[in-house]
């Protein structure tokens, strides 16, 4: 079981082990008391249970903590400092194990439910797909099309009025790099730097971005986390990633890495999200998982994750995303 099925009272519990270890007593009040006690019992001994949660002492003088095995697993906490906040190289050090098998969802074949469904219908599926993967991963950085209008654009190349070009070029680059992921998706099997960079080089084309490895700072809107600044350091940040990826043996994992620490990279000047998330469907087809569209994702929700890794290093929220996410694809697309 995964953080995502608990309740919301229990997810509430666990939010407030995550920053403080509690007794019961305190935890009842910190709950407004809008819980029984004995209830709040049963989801405290459900939390231990499951391993998410730690008991030490007795009765009334039971105290409860999170259990946190991996650092990068912790929860966000509010940030004390308005000081910049520097790319951590130790993070290479904790890309692994950052799923239980409790949290790993049910695996579905992607080629095979493909083949089970007809050809049209099948066809038509991954149409669907991704122009529903284009409009939301346009969306997320401020693209201004509906899903109507992204649908018209990809499968009749009609812009819409009252949009700019280059959004309906950034909307169109999308189906582009999905029709790569999809026509070699063995080769993402094992991930190199130029798979990065022509993925990349797909999402920018005609949208007057400098392709390769940036040579400058790039600042972060709305974050205090600064970037690598140096194109060497860059290179070695993107070859220890590179090695993190291809050494997981679990996909969802391989996708979290990649979807997470290219972005906090940020290797290219623009694109580095779009990017992320196109790699991160690349690595699920390549090991016959199901893509994820984020259709059901919030945006605001998205980028405050993201920045939680950039400032705090936390996965906590990126991951619940994932996951989520994945659980959505599973159940909306490709059903037969």
């Amino acid at each position: 079981m995964d953080e995502t099925q608990l309740s919301s009272r229990q997810y509430k519990i666990l939010n407030f082990l995550s920053k403080v270890s509690l007794s019961r007593i305190q935890l009842h009040k910190a709950l407004t008391k809008k819980v029984s006690k004995p209830t709040l019992f049963r989801d405290l001994k459900a939390l231990v249970e499951l391993g998410l949660v730690r008991s030490s002492g007795v009765g009334k003088a039971t105290i409860y903590n999170k259990i946190v095995q991996n650092p990068l697993l912790a929860h966000a906490k509010k940030l004390s400092t308005k000081e910049p906040i520097l790319f951590n190289f130790e993070i290479f050090d904790h890309l692994s194990n950052l799923f239980t098998p409790k949290e790993m969802p049910i695996h579905k074949n992607l080629s095979e439910q493909l083949e089970r469904l007809d050809k049209t219908i099948a066809k038509k599926e991954l149409e669907r797909f991704v122009i529903e993967l284009a409009w939301k991963s346009s969306q997320i950085e401020g693209n201004t099309y509906t899903l109507l209008e992204t649908e018209a654009l990809i499968k009749t190349q009609q812009e819409a009025i009252g949009h700019t070009k280059e959004e309906a070029t950034m909307i169109l680059n999308h189906k582009s790099a999905f029709d790569l992921i999809i026509e070699n998706r063995e080769k993402f099997k094992i991930l190199n730097l130029s798979d990065i960079t022509q993925l990349h080089n797909i999402l920018i084309d005609n949208m007057d971005v400098t392709p390769g490895i940036r040579k400058h700072p790039v600042g972060i809107t709305g974050s205090i986390y600064r970037p690598l600044d140096n194109e060497w350091q860059i290179r070695e940040a993107l070859e220890k990633m590179i090695t993190a990826v291809n050494k997981s043996g679990y996909p969802l994992e391989k996708a979290l890495i990649i979807m997470s620490v290219l972005a906090y990279i940020q290797p290219f000047a623009d694109g580095n999200k779009r990017t992320s998330r196109m790699l991160a469907n690349a690595l699920l087809v390549a090991y016959d998982y199901y893509p994820i569209s984020y259709r059901a994702v919030d945006e605001i929700e998205y980028k405050k994750a993201i920045i939680n890794f950039y400032e705090q290093n936390s996965l906590y929220e990126l991951k619940k995303i994932l996951i989520i996410q994945y659980k959505f694809a599973l159940d909306n697309y490709f059903r037969n």
